[in-house]
């Protein structure tokens, strides 16, 4: 076994990598970049390096630059994680020629997948189920769009060298296809530097389905059974699981040997992640090989297991598979899903800021958490906005299901805006529970899981008023214990007032909406008018994380939690996180602007201009195409009008709320 690895990743992979490498008593090295100099992994490590500035081909792309510290810090092997450099061929090459070990595939494998078109051949050739497609050299648009006419719509246009469903787009009719042909390779060169596409046939209501592989130098191969990835959004997963609800035992096994087949024809050693495609009836076809750890790879730990980086990290050392395959044993259900700072009411735009609150369920037999971040980090604009990765296990599906629903209902993020709220709507969609997800169905009906715009309910806002109240009357008894005259009257926190019953008045913001309730009375009985309505509470008590009370007749038990700044309260399906305001604190005014200009949402760097000053444009007409966070924004016109100015060019990076262009008054 190392002595010592290198982790040229960061984040919660970084984190889980260093974690894995500390019990098993190997000392660590982390590289960070300038915008990373106080993350996690960085702080975890035994040591780290800096290697560059906060974008990713400044730092985490700058392969020679990682191997120089691996060498200068006397790492003996170097741990890709996923992403950046973990499926580069040329990096793998380069660690080995360094005399280092790449904790992965050789570079020969790599480059038989580095290539769809060939991966496609190369499946076809050793009896591994194939899509119907074209994979040929010639990219010219007309052969491409007789090759497409050929194979019949609707069918995907793919990167031939990529994943992460990036320049990916699915195609209905000829006459759309010269567009999106266009979009896809603009798309797949800024991602991945090459254009090159292939066409498959489009197989509709697909499952996703991906089979874990594992290799070692000894010539043994097995498969750790399959995760189910249908859930998806944009060709990114949403909700992973193990074992898959659609599968047959029989599906089960010739898919597990389908995979090893992949496996044994590039020559496979250590972890990698076969992807299939499954249509309604079972049928399955060959989509790619990850050759490296996938994110959601602790779903298949959790049913197994087994610690997936700790076989890694012995494969690549020379050691056998520790199991065969008949000695390798499932248990349970996992299900996975992944914590992002991200705005789904925004079409899940990317955010970033401080993490003031990052409340998450504590860890235990049935709730596990990978993440890379702790309250008081900054989710920053240049790397993938993951907060958490939260995965649980049970005895069976519905058991997981619970423990998931109950773990998303611990969560709380105050900062950047996240995708808590759609996640608790999602794992509750009968598609879900049913386990009848494909993976269109979000795309197509992603209003059933958005969460809808409304105002505060009545019952949640009157607790979360009861949850400020009990705060604050412990607060002021905990700072007249601390004063000097802890007996003073002017310390008792019951609202007393002379010559009148006492009013307390709590003013909350919900959507930009101030809120006021007046309160009456102390100790846990109050009546509450305002925005609630009025409301009669009794014996209310908050005691950790959970508030007690009789609202209006009904005993209610909540999750709860208050403090001078915030009301958060859950009633098991519904959340509401109120900031409170200051009594007399004034309104802020209405942002300065109107619907004449369009900003950029956030940092990024302008791919493509469609717009020039003088020109007519319609109502959400895309006038520029803008990358940020590994994405591509449409920017569209927000009323019918003329341009009247263009004030970025492509290829220019620029702020967010950067105005890129302005319409006539």
């Amino acid at each position: 076994m190392f002595e010592k690895v290198l982790i040229a990743n960061r984040g919660e992979i970084a984190c889980r990598v260093i974690r894995t490498c500390r019990r098993l008593g190997i000392r660590t090295v982390a590289v960070y970049s300038e915008a990373d100099a106080g993350a996690q992994h960085a702080r975890l490590a035994d040591e780290a390096w800096p290697i560059g500035g906060a974008r990713p081909q400044d730092s985490y792309l700058c392969g020679e630059r990682i191997i120089e510290v691996a060498k200068r810090s006397g790492a003996q092997a170097v741990h890709p994680g996923y992403g950046f450099l973990s499926e580069n061929a040329d990096f793998a090459e380069a660690v080995e020629a360094a005399g280092l070990v790449f904790i992965g595939p050789k570079a020969a494998s790599m480059r038989k997948m580095g290539s769809k078109a060939g991966a496609k051949r190369l499946m076809e050739s050793h009896g591994v189920p194939v899509v119907p497609g074209y994979a040929g050299e010639d990219q010219d648009p007309g052969r491409l769009q007789i090759e497409a006419d050929g194979i019949g719509y609707p069918l995907m246009i793919k990167a031939a060298h990529g994943g992460g469903g990036k320049g990916m787009r699915i195609v209905r009719a000829s006459e759309d296809f010269a567009a999106a042909l266009e979009s896809c390779r603009r798309e797949a060169a800024g991602a991945f530097g090459r254009d090159r596409v292939l066409l498959e046939r489009y197989v509709e209501e697909p499952r996703h389905i991906e089979i874990q592989v594992f290799a070692d130098s000894h010539g043994k191969v097995v498969h750790l059974g399959e995760r189910e990835c249908s859930a998806q959004r944009r060709y990114q997963k949403v909700v992973e699981e193990s074992p898959s609800p659609f599968l047959t035992p029989e599906l089960r096994q010739r898919m597990g040997a389908a995979a090893v087949a992949a496996a044994r024809a590039i020559d496979y050693v250590n972890a990698g992640t076969v992807e299939f495609i499954v249509g309604p009836r079972g049928d399955f076809h060959f989509m790619e090989i990850n050759t490296r750890l996938q994110v959601e790879h602790p779903v298949t730990e959790l049913v197994t297991g087994l610690d997936l980086v700790e076989w890694q990290l012995r494969v690549a050392a020379g050691e056998p598979l520790p199991l065969s395959q008949g000695e390798i044993r499932h248990r349970g259900h996992a299900i996975e899903v992944r914590l992002y700072a991200e705005d789904p009411a925004a079409g899940f735009l990317p955010g970033s800021g401080r993490l003031e609150t990052l409340r998450l369920p504590e860890p235990g037999p049935h709730v596990r958490l990978d993440t890379g971040v702790v309250e008081g980090d900054t989710v920053t604009v240049h790397y993938d906005p993951m907060i958490a990765k939260l995965i649980v296990h049970d005895t069976d599906r519905p058991r997981a299901l619970a423990r998931l629903r109950e773990a998303l209902a611990d969560c709380e993020v105050v900062g950047p805006k996240s995708n808590v709220d759609f996640l608790e709507r999602l794992v509750r969609h009968p598609r879900i529970v049913e386990g009848r997800i494909h993976t269109a169905y979000l795309d197509r009906h992603l209003d059933e899981v958005l969460p809808p715009e409304e105002d505060a309910p009545a019952e949640l806002l009157a607790a979360a008023a009861v949850a400020a109240l009990l705060h604050d009357e412990a607060a002021t008894r905990a700072a007249a214990r601390a004063g000097s005259d802890p007996h003073s009257p002017w310390a008792i926190a019951d609202g007393w007032r002379l010559g009148h019953a006492g009013e307390r008045l709590l003013c909350f913001l919900h959507r930009g909406q101030r809120l006021e309730l007046h309160a009456r009375g102390h100790a846990g009985d109050y009546r509450l008018s305002g925005a609630a309505g009025e409301r009669e509470v009794r014996a209310a008590r908050l005691d950790g994380r959970w508030l007690d009370l009789i609202l209006d007749d009904r005993r209610l038990r909540l999750r709860a939690r208050a403090d001078a700044g915030r009301a958060f309260v859950h009633d098991g399906e519904r959340r509401l996180s109120l900031p409170r305001v200051g009594a007399y604190q004034a309104e802020a005014g209405a942002g300065a602007g109107g619907d004449d200009r369009v900003r950029a949402p956030m940092p990024g760097r302008i791919v493509l201009v469609k717009a020039e000053p003088g020109q007519a444009v319609a109502e959400g007409e895309e006038v520029l195409v803008m990358e940020a966070m590994k994405m591509e924004l449409s920017l569209r016109a927000p009323r019918a009008g003329v341009v009247r100015a263009v004030q970025a060019g492509a290829g220019e990076f620029v702020e967010a709320d950067a105005v890129l262009l302005t319409l006539e008054a």
